[in-house]
This record gives C-alpha cells, structure tokens and sequence, in this order.
C-alpha cells in the first residue's frame, strides 16, 4: 500500500519521535489524560468476592488488547474496602508491572470495570482521542518499558506515564488514523489467523503421514517404486490401540531389537569447566539435539559418564522421559558428549531396526496416545526407561524400514519447507503491521484520504 507523506515536517525535539509532521503538535500523557491506579479487595474475604457483580481485571487482561469480559467480578463490599475505582468504558489500561511481556502493554475497555493496583487506568480527557491514543502507546511498548528499567523487575508508576511525549494532530486526524489502522491490522490479522491455520493443517498432515506409513506401510505407489507389494494383506498386530499391520510385519519390545535402552547420567554435572556437552530434554526440539546450547562438563566428569554409559552412539536415538516426553532425536554424527537422565538412550540392533525408522514410529500419533495414558507424576509428568522398554515396536523387513524412512524423509521435508516458508510470510506481515502502526501514529503516512 502506497500511501503519501506530509507536505512538510518539523523536529520535534523528542528521541521517541524525531520530526513531526509540521501542524501536529507534542503533549505529555499528564496533560492529555487523568491517570489513576486500582487496588484488590483482601482475597481472604469471601463476602468481597463471592457473588460479586462488579467486573474487575488483573493484569493480564492487557494481552487482550481490546477486554470484552473481566477476569473476575467483585462485591460492592469488596469495592468499597478496597482502592478498587471505576474506568468507563472505552478508556485505557496499561500494565504497570507484571510477568514476562506484561508490563508496559496497553488494551481499552470495551466496559466499564475496576482493575488491581497493577495497572493504571488512562482517560483521554483533553484533544486526544481514545482510539488514536492507544495505538501509540501500542507502537511505544519497549520505549515505555524502557522508562522502568526494560526487562529488570521494576514497575512503571504514574508519574511515568505522565512523561510519556505523545504526537497530537487534529482530532479529526485522530479519528482518521484510528479508523485506518484498525481497519489495516485487522486485515493483517486475518491473513495472519489464516497462515495459522495453514501451518496447523501441515502439522496435522505431516503427523498422519508419519502415523499412517510406519502401521500401515509405503503408499501404493510408493511401494511399487521400491518392489514392494502396494497392497499387502493385513493381519491383527494383537495391540489393542495399533490395530491390523501388513502380515509380513511383526512386533516386538522394544528392549528385544535394541542393544540398551537406559538413561543418562542421575547426577548433576561438574560445571567448572566447558569441556563437553551435556544434553538433557531441554536440548532436544524439532528433532535436533542443541549441543552448543547445552549445558558443558569437565573432562573428569565427562570420562566417568562414558563408563557409566551415558554416552550416545552415531545411530543412537535419544527419547525425552521427563517433563516434555516423547521428544526424540537421532545422533547422526559421532561426537563426544554425554546425557543427563531426562533423556533415554535407545540403541537399535542394526540388522532388526533401522534408526530413521525407529524415529519416526516413537513419533506417530497411536503411539504417542499411549505413552501419555503411562505417565506418572504431578508437577514433573514423566514415563519410566522400564516402561519405555517395554513400548512396541513394529517390524518390516530391514530393507522395507529403510524404505519407509526413505519415504518418510523425502515428504516430511516438502512439509517442513512449505510450513517454513508459511512461518516466514507470517512474520513478514507482522513486521508490515508493526511497521504500518509506527508510520500511522508518527505521521510518516498521511491516511486521511485512504480508501477502505
């Protein structure tokens, strides 16, 4: 979209905004809004909380941008024990503090409500409109986190935000920025739900894939490329949950074609050095192993993990037990590095399981189900290397697994392809929309006489 410029421009002596267009002018936020913060009634009080029926919001409310429902309601009891005030509806909330990205964001009440004394209400009161106002604080957010510190724990307060420069036009400029960069994002934002889309279908597709090929066999024609049967007759696998296979197939126990199934090291590594790599289940994503990333331990440390035999192996694959289970990864190179006990190591008998093969069947789906029906644990959801062990394992011939792994390698990667190119038009919008916002706000566009 092509949009024209100013006819002309002035500095405006301000580091947020260099130079504004000339008929705008710059006003801090304390003279273009009251500001006040909230407060929460004692939550060990029920007669404040039960029943309530005044909508009340906590801070994470602001990830909503525009809040259209409350996170809870409160009593008129509660309100009126509390610091707890009411904002009108269409006003401005910012998050003073708060969790992760919290702090610093804005969103505008599609209600009236009260909120916690974590965040600040923002009422245009004088030549700014509501609308236009948060789109610029919106464009602001790291400056404006900036102003406490940016990622340390300090708060934004109200005298902050009252510093806050802001660009003033015309209220009727106003209006017309607003319009548009609603109307704009709101485009991008549905191509941007419809990419989401796209990507979860190609997940969906690529897990079916994987699923239907290593319990059923290579696709007709497929199979007829490699010499294999296109339609081989099938036969009960006696797995409840697995159903029929391809009657040349068997199944066994994992720990029956393996050389070992065992974790890793139950110890904490010796950090005093950086010597060789330490992988554990947060080293493991997408199929990869992050050797750089990991965790490093000394060479003494190092020696008494391979007796040990926490070693993996070129052919090794590597199964996540803990916390994200069922995370794998095959190690396709030799290289020098140990691994702690979250990870299971898993060593296929050569001239009964083929590795890539392997892989790909701790990956699909019916196996998936059943490795989460034997999870234990609360806090730290985790399967057993007994129980892993024990997981089946179907069989094609030696030479059909790598068929199969052929296959599975070659349509994968076209999957993998599309959804990176779907990740990188995603992102291109977003950087567009960013962009566009900052350009709207600063008078970098004039969009006064843009069309919808």
């Amino acid at each position: 979209m092509k949009l024209p410029t100013y006819p002309k421009y002035k500095p405006s002596g301000e580091a947020w905004v260099p130079e504004l267009p000339e008929s705008w002018n710059l006003v801090r936020l304390r003279w273009l809004s009251a500001r006040y913060a909230g407060g929460t009634p004692d939550k060990s009080n029920s007669s404040f909380w039960d029943d309530g029926d005044i909508p009340w919001l906590n801070s994470g409310a602001v990830n909503d941008g525009y809040i259209t429902e409350p996170s809870e309601y409160i009593t008129r009891e509660g309100f009126l024990g509390s610091s707890a005030k009411w904002i009108p509806k269409g006003a401005l909330v910012m998050a003073l503090a708060g969790q992760g990205k919290t702090k610093g964001m804005v969103a505008q009440l599609g209600f009236a409500a009260t909120c916690n004394q974590s965040m600040a209400a923002i009422i245009p009161i004088h030549r700014i409109q509501a609308r236009y106002l948060y789109w610029w604080l919106t464009t602001n957010y790291f400056n404006i986190r900036n102003m406490a510190g940016g990622e340390a724990r300090d708060g934004l307060n109200l005298e902050l935000l009252g510093s806050i420069p802001c660009p003033v036009p015309e209220k009727d400029e106003q209006c017309a920025i607003a319009d548009f960069l609603d109307r704009e994002t709101a485009r991008i934002d549905t191509l941007v739900a419809k990419k989401r889309t796209l990507i979860e279908r190609l997940k969906e597709k690529r897990t079916a894939l994987i699923s239907r090929t290593v319990t059923r066999g290579l696709p007709p024609d497929a199979a007829r490329a490699a010499g294999l049967d296109p339609h081989p007759r099938l036969k009960p696998s006696g797995i409840d949950w697995l159903g029929d296979i391809p009657e040349s197939w068997e199944t066994e126990r994992m720990s029956r074609v393996c050389n070992r199934v065992t974790d890793g090291a139950h110890i904490s590594p010796d950090l005093s050095s950086a010597d060789y790599p330490f992988v554990s289940t947060v080293d493991i994503e997408n199929g990869r192993i992050d050797y750089v990333g990991s965790l490093h331990t000394s060479v003494e440390c190092y020696e008494f993990l391979v007796r040990s035999g926490c070693k993996p192996l070129r052919g090794d694959v590597l199964f996540s037990k803990d916390g994200t289970v069922g995370r794998t990864a095959i190690v396709n190179f030799e290289l020098d590095f140990v691994v702690a006990s979250s990870l299971v190591i898993i060593s296929p008998r050569p001239r009964r399981l083929e590795s890539r093969f392997l892989n790909y069947w701790l990956n699909n789906s019916l196996l998936q189900q059943n490795i989460m029906l034997q999870l234990s644990g609360a806090a730290l959801r985790r399967i057993s290397v007994e129980k892993v062990s024990r997981l089946p394992v179907v069989l094609p011939g030696i030479a059909e697994q790598r068929f199969i792994a052929d296959f599975l390698d070659r349509e994968t990667a076209k999957i993998d392809r599309m959804t990176t190119k779907v990740e990188a038009a995603i992102e291109r919008l977003q950087e567009y929309r960013t962009a566009l916002i900052t350009a709207g706000v600063t008078g970098k566009i004039d969009v006064r006489e843009a069309v919808a």
